[in-house]
């Protein structure tokens, strides 16, 4: 499940890995505070449905996340699979 050999620069090239490997983040900014907040409750439903919750917070039309997962104490295929979802929902939001 720990993450091990896979190119984080080819899957999630947008996402930084922090320096001691356990954890990747970015921070999403978009045109308003209503398109942060809808990526928010798309990134919410997400996480639920999947069993696996991002660290975040929110100042008006930025996003800063976390992903980690802290049972493993490591990065696992769940933070590369929200990252990506997350990302995803990012390009959906801003589309509109």
């Amino acid at each position: 499940m720990i993450v091990e050999g896979l190119n984080l620069r080819e899957e999630i090239p947008l996402w930084s890995l922090n320096a001691n490997g356990k954890k990747i983040a970015r921070e999403f900014v978009f045109s308003d505070f209503k398109q942060a907040f809808e990526f928010m409750a798309l990134c919410a439903q997400y996480a639920e449905d999947v069993d696996h919750h991002p660290d975040w917070s929110n100042s008006w039309n930025a996003v800063k996340v976390e992903l980690t997962t802290h049972s493993a104490g490591a990065l696992t295929k769940l933070d590369i699979q929200l990252a990506k979802a997350m990302d995803a929902f990012a390009n959906q939001v801003s589309q509109r």
